[in-house]
C-alpha cells in the first residue's frame, strides 16, 4: 500500500537563536512560514517548562498564522495542559521533560506513567486535540500508549542516530518491528529525534511510520543552505526512500 510520509519541522531552535539576545529576531514563526512554503507537512514546536526557546505567545502566533498543523510538544503537567486546551493544536505529543537536559534524551515511560497521563490524553481528546506519546520503539510501551487512550506514537530515533554500524542497523530493526507493531494494534506511528541527511533514509523507507519530526539538523543546516533549501532536500531523501522501499516490495 503506498503511503505518503510526512514531514513535520521542528521550529524550536530558532527560538533558540532568538533568545540569545532575548529579542524578536529571528522569529520561530516566519520560520514555521517558510517551512510550510518549503514542502513541510506539519510544525512542531516545544513548550518547555523555562521557555528556553519557544515562548507561549510563539504558540499562540502559530496556531493563528501557519496554514499547517502544529503539533505542540509539551510535558504533561497541568501549566502545559490549560495551554494546550486553551490554543487548541492539532496535535499533542506528550513528551518526558527535564530541566537540566540539552535536548529530549529518550522516549516517555507510558507503563509507569499510565495512571498520570490518562487524563491528559482524555481532555485533549475531548476537544478535538490528537494526542500522541513520543516513546522507545518497545511493543511494552506501545500497548502502554493504547492503555491511555493515545491513537498515535511517536518513536525515539535518538539511539539509532547516534550509533554506527552494527549497532545502528540493530537498532533500525527495533524501530522497524516496533512500527510495524504499532500499527498491528491500530496506532499511527510517527518517529523523529537526531535525523539527518545521512541518516533519514532507511527510517524514511519504514512503510509503517507515516510521518517524520525533525528539527534541530534542518535549523542548523538552514545556516548553510538556507531554510527552504534543506527542506527541500530532506523531503526529496524522504520521497526517493519510501519510493525506492515501495519499488522493492512490488518486485
Amino acid at each position: 500500500m503506498k503511503r505518503k510520509l510526512r514531514l513535520g519541522v521542528n521550529v524550536d531552535h530558532v527560538a533558540t537563536i532568538r533568545n540569545a539576545r532575548s529579542g524578536v529576531y529571528p522569529d520561530p514563526v516566519r520560520a514555521a512560514q517558510l517551512a510550510a512554503a518549503a514542502g513541510a507537512d506539519g510544525i512542531t514546536a516545544h513548550l518547555r517548562e523555562d521557555r528556553r526557546h519557544i515562548r507561549d505567545e510563539d504558540i499562540r502566533r502559530i496556531c493563528k498564522e501557519v496554514e499547517k498543523p502544529l503539533n505542540f510538544e509539551m510535558a504533561a503537567t497541568t501549566e502545559m495542559l490549560e495551554i494546550a486546551l486553551r490554543n487548541k493544536p492539532h496535535a499533542v505529543c506528550i513528551v518526558p521533560e527535564k530541566r537540566e537536559e540539552q535536548t529530549t534524551e529518550g522516549g516517555l515511560d507510558a507503563v509507569g506513567g499510565h495512571n498520570h497521563l490518562q487524563p491528559f490524553v482524555r481532555q485533549m481528546s475531548e476537544v478535538g486535540i490528537r494526542v500522541s506519546l513520543f516513546i522507545e520503539p518497545e511493543p511494552i510501551q506501545l500497548d502502554a500508549a493504547v492503555a491511555v487512550g493515545a491513537p498515535v506514537v511517536e518513536l525515539h530515533t535518538g539511539t539509532y542516530a547516534e550509533l554506527e554500524s552494527s549497532a545502528q542497523v540493530a537498532e533500525f530493526v527495533r524501530i522497524k518491528t516496533a512500527a510495524a507493531y504499532a500499527e498491528s494494534i491500530g496506532l499511527e506511528c510517527h518517529a523523529g529525534h537526531g535525523l539527518t541527511y545521512d541518516n533519514v533514509a532507511p527510517v524514511a523507507s519504514i512503510n509503517n511510520i507515516v510521518e517524520l519530526n525533525i528539527g534541530h539538523f534542518l535549523i542548523g543546516e538552514a545556516i548553510f543552505s538556507g531554510l527552504d533549501r534543506a527542506i527541500r532536500h530532506m523531503r526529496s531523501l524522504m520521497d526517493r526512500a519510501r519510493a525506492d522501499a515501495e519499488g522493492a516490495r512490488s518486485t
